[in-house]
C-alpha cells in the first residue's frame, strides 16, 4: 500500500479496543503512513495484545491523555457500540478527526450529536465498513463496475452471515442496548455496499425483519436480520445478516455480494469460495464477452486508508463523503427499529 505521509506526521491515538476490528482499522492506517502513538482502554490484557502489534504505540493511564495531547491527530475507537458515539464526539470537540469502527452508533441521538461536532468542527468522522473498505475482492468489483463491464448497476444483494463463537464473546455482545441490534451492528455494512454499487444517495427502506431463533440460552439476541431497499436512483437493494456459520465452514462467514447491472453481473466471494479454493477475494463475472473469474488477491489493495489520511489532512473529501457515511447509519439505524417493532420470537413460533 502506498504511503501518503511521514512518520510522525499523521498520529493516531487510540480510545477503547472492545472489538479486534481495530486491528484492521489500525494496520489499514499504519500501511498508509499514520504513526498509532498512543492507546488506552481499561483492560491490561487488551491494552498488552494491542501494543504487541503497534510497538510504537504508548500505553497512557487515562484517555484524556489522548484527548488532550496535541499531536494526535485522530482518534481511533472501537469501544463498546453504545459507547463510540459519545467518544467521537468529544474527539471531533477536541479537535481530533475520528475513525469509528461500525457501528459508528447504536441511537439515532448519537448520530445527530456527532453530526452537530462535525458541522461545528469541520473536522472528519469516519466508519471502518471493512467488508467493502477492507476486501480486495470489493475494490476489485468496483474497478470492473467503473470500467463499464457491467452496464449501469440496478440491484445489489449482499449476504453477511458470521460466527457466533458465544464463549469468547463479552457479555455486552448479547445486549442489545450496548450492541444496537443486528442490522445496526452487522447491517450496516450491507447497507453501505448497496448504496455504494447503486450509486445511490439515499434509500427507502421498504423491508426490514429481525429474528431469535436460538432458544432461551441468549435470550432476546437477534441472530438473523434481513432488509430490502430502494435506492434514490430507481436501483434496488437486499441483504441478510446472521449469525449461523456453520463449524465445518473454513472461514467465519461466506460473505458475499452481487452486484446485478444492465449488461452483466459480478459475484464477491469475499472470505471463501466454498468447496473450490482455500481463499477469499473471487470475483465472478458474467457479460457480452463471455464467463470470468479473477483472483483479486494483491491487485488494488486497499485504497480507503490512504485516502482518508490525506483527507483529514487535505480537507478533501475523496475517501467517502460525510454525508454519505452519516446516511449509510441513519438507514442502519431506522431498519433496526422499523424490524424490532415488528420482530417475533421465532425460537418460540417454531416450536
Amino acid at each position: 500500500m502506498q504511503r501518503v505521509c511521514g512518520e510522525n506526521e499523521f498520529n493516531v491515538g487510540v480510545i477503547g479496543l472492545d472489538h479486534g476490528h481495530i486491528f484492521g482499522m489500525c494496520n489499514g492506517l499504519s500501511e498508509a503512513g499514520a504513526t498509532i502513538k498512543s492507546a488506552w482502554d481499561p483492560d491490561p490484557a487488551k491494552v498488552e495484545a494491542f501494543r504487541g502489534a503497534f510497538p510504537t504505540a504508548q500505553i497512557v493511564p487515562a484517555p484524556d491523555f489522548i484527548y488532550d495531547d496535541p499531536a494526535i491527530k485522530l482518534i481511533a475507537t472501537a469501544a463498546i457500540p453504545c459507547d463510540r458515539g459519545r467518544i467521537a464526539e468529544k474527539a471531533l470537540l477536541c479537535g481530533k478527526h475520528v475513525f469509528s469502527d461500525k457501528p459508528g452508533f447504536t441511537t439515532l441521538q448519537h448520530l445527530e450529536r456527532v453530526k452537530a461536532a462535525v458541522a461545528a468542527t469541520r473536522l472528519r468522522y469516519g466508519i471502518y465498513f471493512s467488508e467493502r473498505l477492507h476486501v480486495e475482492a470489493a475494490t476489485y468489483a468496483d474497478y470492473l463496475i467503473k470500467r463499464g463491464d457491467i452496464g449501469r448497476v440496478i440491484q445489489t444483494i449482499v449476504l453477511g452471515p458470521h460466527r457466533l463463537n458465544a464463549p469468547s464473546r463479552p457479555s455486552w455482545f448479547f445486549d442489545k442496548a450496548q450492541y444496537g441490534g443486528i442490522i445496526t451492528d452487522i447491517g450496516c455494512h450491507q447497507i453501505e455496499q448497496i448504496l455504494y454499487y447503486c450509486g445511490a444517495a439515499d434509500a427507502e427502506i421498504a423491508y426490514s425483519r429481525v429474528s431469535h431463533y436460538r432458544g432461551p440460552e441468549f435470550p432476546g439476541f437477534e441472530d438473523f436480520g434481513e432488509a430490502s431497499l430502494r435506492c434514490d436512483n430507481g436501483a434496488s437493494g437486499y441483504f441478510r445478516v446472521d449469525w449461523f456459520t456453520p463449524e465445518g465452514l473454513s472461514a467465519w462467514g461466506d460473505g458475499r455480494t452481487i452486484i446485478l447491472g444492465t449488461e452483466g453481473y459480478i459475484e464477491l466471494r469475499k472470505y471463501v469460495d466454498i468447496a473450490r479454493f482455500d481463499h477469499g477475494d473471487s470475483v465472478y463475472m458474467a457479460n457480452k464477452d463471455g464467463e470470468f473469474y479473477f483472483d483479486a488477491r494483491n491487485t488494488l489493495g486497499y485504497p480507503f486508508f490512504g485516502k482518508f489520511i490525506r483527507d483529514c489532512m487535505d480537507g478533501t473529501e475523496h475517501a467517502m463523503a460525510q454525508d454519505y457515511i452519516f446516511k449509510v447509519m441513519e438507514l442502519a439505524l431506522r431498519a433496526e427499529e422499523m424490524a424490532s417493532n415488528q420482530r417475533e420470537d421465532a425460537a418460540v413460533a417454531g416450536k
